[in-house]
């Protein structure tokens, strides 16, 4: 195997191009290891958490998302971006710049997440893994996170452009649905495989 440093690049300088709600496009002017300099674009945008919530009972708790950029509703689990009010890691800047994240930071994160889209509180929160889901266009960073002992006793609050709705499902149904191609939201699938890696 070659060398890692052997194939790093250099770089030169980074500038935001574009900002928007919830992310930024940057562009880093870098250096290639064969000598060439040119420029290279992507999404830069603070670190999240993804909640897998199970009921006492041991069912999921999912919802249902419109998703414009896919043009239809998205099954899927809670997910949002870690803020300041969260501590370490929180979102004041993009994952390029924060550190990682404690155990607790996280799970605040969840916890709010958790209520605020859904309306349920858990008893408790295990991580599951942390990904960088496409680090070949982003540098997002994605703490799973696992809910368990979930309750409806929470009030939602909904951003403006989020039109969600909650329903609980039998897990089985969920995995089931991981395994057939019914659920192609990314975040959850790997939530749930790693709930079954770990947990099962």
């Amino acid at each position: 195997m070659d060398d890692p440093d052997d194939l790093a690049w250099e770089t030169l300088g980074s500038a935001v191009d574009y900002t928007c709600p919830g992310f930024d496009v940057r562009r880093d002017e870098v250096r290639f290891p064969d000598g060439e300099a040119d420029g290279f674009h992507y999404v830069d945008e603070p670190p999240a958490v993804v909640v897998l919530p199970l009921t006492p009972d041991g069912d999921a708790v999912v919802i249902d998302e419109w998703r414009q950029a896919v043009g239809r509703v998205n099954r899927g689990i809670p997910a949002g971006t870690m803020e300041p009010e969260d501590g370490d890691g929180g979102a004041n800047g993009g994952a390029s710049e924060a550190t990682d994240p404690s155990d607790d930071a996280i799970e605040r994160a969840a916890a709010r997440e958790l209520a605020e889209e859904t309306g349920y509180e858990a008893d408790s929160f295990e991580r599951l893994t942390t990904v960088e889901p496409t680090n070949g266009m982003a540098n997002a960073v994605h703490h799973h996170v696992l809910a368990t002992g979930c309750e409806p006793t929470a009030d939602r609050d909904l951003d403006h452009n989020e039109s969600i709705s909650v329903e609980t499902v039998p897990y089985d149904d969920l995995l089931a649905a991981v395994v057939d191609d019914g659920l192609r939201d990314g975040r959850a699938v790997t939530a749930v495989l790693w709930y079954e890696l770990l947990r099962r």
